[in-house]
């Protein structure tokens, strides 16, 4: 299923907002669907682009329409039938706004009984808010639900639910139980189906309590890795947790990172966080660990990014193997071993960087790089504001003038150029070898630490990986 428009399908009660957003967009270059060239990105400036909802107005005028509406909702009769039904878009609605929570608690945990007769994209919508909200007064019903969960996808929402807020000994009992009925559930594909094998990663580590805390690899091998040399490379460097702010890096085709005229790391904020903060191998979920191949800039028609060009990235599946590798006419089918052979071998044993393979066996899809025009305002308070959580892409903060809609500032758009920029100079190296259209990759990857510590991400901690990286690069086999 297409995340963002699953998504904007779920909370009808937007819809008004949704219309409005769609209506408004004037700039001849914010035509939803439209197409970059290399040349265009590298033409355009911050005012070319404008969106009329993001005026103080518009948006306050849509935003008390919208949450008028969910109020109404809110106070349905409890356990009617009008209010079950609306849960979802409740639901879904609480979530973007950041609001209600307090009022819609009730709902949601009444809305767990009975939850497995209803359907899975019910289901998702509810254990999702739960997982978001409500997890440690939902235990009880959780545990009673989970065995009745027929479906991987729910039951390893469910399932990271109960393990949330539980440490210590009571995470380990926990995670014994629901790997027990994992296997009990799903008896011939637990082991592999991506959900479910994903899930496996956090209640083996739950289980073995005294073994050593596993750390990932070098972080100087992945900066390393050749993938397909020639192509630029987004690095996205975040904290487990996603709680906090991460950071963008550009490897050019070169293989040397690219800095500004100081000699400091070029660098972008950015935020791979989803609204459920859910595992990434979870429809709408966080951004998976790993890599995607970028094919491409164009303007989206989901209204909550806005006109800025985002960089179009594919999974593992999503992407044709032909396509992933950026060669013509594969006839290669995509297999695990496949994928691993981009990773440098001291990290292709690593599960959680394998995370974007099962995303993309998991039908995962769109997961982009883009801009917002949602109001950071809904997320004051949150440690990684001024960023705006997503249905699972990754967002950079954008600032627009509430007077009359243009963008003042966009980390999306400095991203998006210093991405042509480098594409280019590849092509000046290869002439006639490279498309118009942008490519390269995208490596999303969570540095070592616990949930949110350390703080946002800081280009002086990643310095020497760094330049490390670029030494094996430059020394590597020809």
């Amino acid at each position: 299923m297409n995340a963002h428009h699953a998504a904007l399908r779920a909370p009808a009660l937007l819809a008004a907002l949704l219309a409005l957003l769609t209506g408004c967009a004037t700039a001849p270059d914010a035509i939803p669907g439209k197409r970059h060239s290399t040349q265009e990105l590298l033409s355009y400036q911050p005012g070319d682009f404008r969106w009329q909802p993001t005026r103080a107005g518009a948006e306050e005028a849509a935003r008390e329409r919208d949450l008028s509406l969910l109020r109404q909702r809110l106070s349905l009769a409890p356990g009617s039938a009008e209010a079950q039904a609306a849960l979802p878009e409740i639901l879904a609605a609480v979530l973007h706004y950041n609001t209600e929570i307090d009022a819609a608690r009730a709902p949601a945990l009444s809305g767990l009984t009975g939850l497995e007769t209803k359907p899975v994209d019910v289901q998702r919508a509810v254990l999702s808010a739960v997982y978001r909200f409500y997890a440690p007064e939902a235990s009880a019903q959780l545990w009673s639900l989970l065995p009745k969960l027929s479906s991987p996808r729910e039951f390893a929402i469910a399932a990271n639910a109960l393990l949330k807020p539980l440490t210590g000994p009571a995470r380990q009992s926990a995670a014994a139980q629901i790997k027990a009925q994992m296997q009990l559930s799903f008896p011939t594909t637990w082991a592999d189906e991506p959900r479910l094998r994903a899930l496996s990663w956090p209640l083996d580590q739950a289980l073995q309590p005294r073994a050593p805390a596993l750390t990932p690899p070098p972080l100087a091998d992945l900066l390393a890795a050749p993938l397909r040399p020639g192509y630029p490379v987004v690095f996205s460097l975040q904290r487990p947790g996603r709680e906090v702010l991460g950071l963008a890096l550009l490897r050019g085709a070169d293989g040397r990172f690219v800095r500004e005229a100081d000699g400091r790391l070029f660098q972008v904020p950015q935020l791979a966080r989803a609204l459920s903060n859910l595992p990434g191998t979870i429809t709408l979920g966080n951004t998976p660990q790993g890599i995607f191949a970028v094919r491409g800039s164009s303007t989206a028609s989901n209204p909550s990014i806005g006109p800025t060009p985002f960089l179009e990235t594919k999974l593992p599946i999503e992407a044709s193997v032909s396509e992933f590798f950026q060669v013509d006419g594969s006839d290669l089918d995509w297999s695990e071993p496949l994928y691993a052979a981009l990773l440098p071998p001291s990290w292709q044993a690593w599960e959680p960087i394998k995370e974007a393979w099962l995303a993309g066996r998991a039908g995962r899809d769109e997961i982009l790089m883009h801009g917002s025009v949602v109001n950071p305002d809904y997320y004051r308070g949150a440690s990684y504001y001024p960023a705006t959580p997503t249905a699972g892409c990754l967002t950079a903060p954008e600032q627009w003038d509430p007077a009359n809609g243009r963008l003042l500032a966009s980390g999306q758009l400095q991203l998006a150029q210093a991405f042509a920029r480098a594409y280019s100079q590849a092509q000046e190296r290869n002439p006639g070898g490279l498309d118009p259209m942008v490519k390269g990759y995208l490596v999303m990857v969570e540095l070592p630490g616990n949930d949110g510590a350390g703080g946002p991400v800081q280009a002086a901690e990643l310095e020497a990986s760094v330049q490390a990286a670029e030494q094996r690069w430059l020394s590597r086999p020809r």
